[in-house]
């Protein structure tokens, strides 16, 4: 596989957008640790809150219990504001409806990059990946266009106040198959498990009672640092957004 680049780390503001509690911790929250560790402020918006994700709950406690494991597991890495979209988990379609509400915290908190997660149709081989992270995940693609055109979503502004934001230098796709730039994770890798153990509840309640979080993020954060040249790494897809790319 071709080797890594490093991503750009002269920002100040991330907002990282995925469909469920529980995604960023597959991939991503060892790297967050290390920018909230550097001073950097990272902000996480759950489009769902996971509550269709434990057969054993009904939604509404199963709600209340993802929520509660993804505050956890959020501070761990340093992260003090996660906010829930209420989507419906499962059903997530992409279109407008969805492109409204992440446009709307992208003007609220006017990041300069946006994180999410892989959104291409598998994980880089026959495993096919979540209707929910495919949707989600070009969603935030297209809303980071949104919110720099006031005459999109122009409600927003005149309702909330919320101005056109384009400020978005950059969207990164974490956990693709297609992945382009990493950023060293050696020194908080122990943190972003410790950031995925925090959704117990959820993994036990999938049955995966071998499940080993250490060891399975492990394998990826390995790869991912022989591609850029360290011990441990986590890899993102990176798009430019034109205007300031």
């Amino acid at each position: 596989m071709p080797d890594l680049e490093p991503v750009d780390e002269s920002w100040r503001t991330a907002l990282c957008v995925v469909a469920h509690p529980d995604d960023l911790e597959f991939g991503a929250a060892a790297a967050v640790a290390r920018w909230t560790d550097m001073g950097k402020n990272v902000i996480y918006v759950m489009v769902t809150s996971g509550e269709a994700g434990i057969d054993a709950l009904p939604p509404a406690e199963c709600r209340r219990v993802r929520e509660a494991e993804q505050l956890e597991s959020a501070k761990i890495v340093g992260v003090d504001m996660v906010e829930f979209l209420g989507l419906p988990d499962g059903l997530l379609e992409y279109g407008a409806q969805l492109r409204r509400p992440i446009c709307r915290v992208i003007r609220k908190f006017r990041p300069e990059i946006v994180i999410t997660m892989n959104f291409r149709e598998t994980w880089g081989g026959r495993s096919l990946n979540s209707a929910d992270h495919i949707a989600v995940g070009k969603a935030t693609l297209d809303a980071v266009s949104d919110a720099a055109n006031r005459w999109i979503f122009p409600e927003q502004l005149a309702d909330s106040g919320l101005e056109p934001w384009r400020g978005v230098q950059q969207v990164w796709a974490f956990a693709s198959p297609q992945a382009t730039h990493g950023v060293e994770t050696t020194a908080t890798f122990e943190r972003g498990v410790a950031s995925l153990n925090a959704h117990r509840a959820y993994i036990d309640g999938l049955g995966w009672e071998h499940f080993d979080p250490a060891e399975f993020l492990e394998s990826g954060a390995r790869q991912a640092g022989t591609r850029l040249g360290v011990p441990m790494a986590a890899a993102f897809e990176v798009f430019g957004m034109g205007w300031g790319d």
